[in-house]
């Protein structure tokens, strides 16, 4: 009897993880969120979003591959940017950091729109569990790209696919 009853919760727990798999690989939309910009101004996504893709970065001022990543970040937005790519940085930076937010990204280059997830609602309504993370979302705002974490070379890989998304859009 206590081996059927394990051979069944093992039957289940697989099954719980296949559910949660396929819920995981369902397609995800950005919704139309509102943060704070680094100017204290309230903004809204759909009036900053690209006209074929948005990339949205999620970084933290603390965080040493952010800081490796948002230069590299920030030339990948340079060079789509005239493509109908919109990048949006997102800051998920505690109280503490608030006022470092557009100093730091001044210093490093960063030229598109930076905001601040204050209360972190946005990074988990999208399911951000780390920083760096990379979210693409096409025209239709449905997430078709994500990149977690950062290490050099990774921005080439980020444009290939942005290149790759883009042919896709033409078609």
């Amino acid at each position: 009897m206590h081996v059927k009853v394990r051979k069944k919760m093992k039957i289940l727990g697989i099954k719980l993880v296949l559910f949660f798999m396929f819920l995981s690989l369902r397609a995800q939309e950005i919704y139309n969120f509102s943060l704070e910009n680094t100017d204290n101004q309230t903004v809204f996504y759909n009036d900053l979003k690209g006209q074929k893709l948005t990339v949205l970065d999620f970084w933290a001022t603390w965080c040493k591959p952010c800081l490796n990543a948002l230069p590299k970040i920030a030339m990948l937005a340079d060079t789509f940017k005239n493509k109908g790519v919109q990048f949006i940085g997102i800051s998920v930076d505690g109280p503490r950091n608030w006022s470092k937010v557009k100093p730091f990204i001044q210093s490093l280059g960063v030229s598109y729109p930076v905001l601040i997830d204050k209360d972190g609602e946005v990074m988990r309504d999208l399911n951000i569990n780390a920083v760096p993370t990379l979210l693409v979302a096409d025209e239709n705002d449905e997430i078709v790209y994500s990149h977690e974490g950062f290490n050099l070379g990774d921005e080439k890989i980020i444009a290939n696919e942005l290149d790759k998304l883009l042919q896709i859009n033409k078609q």
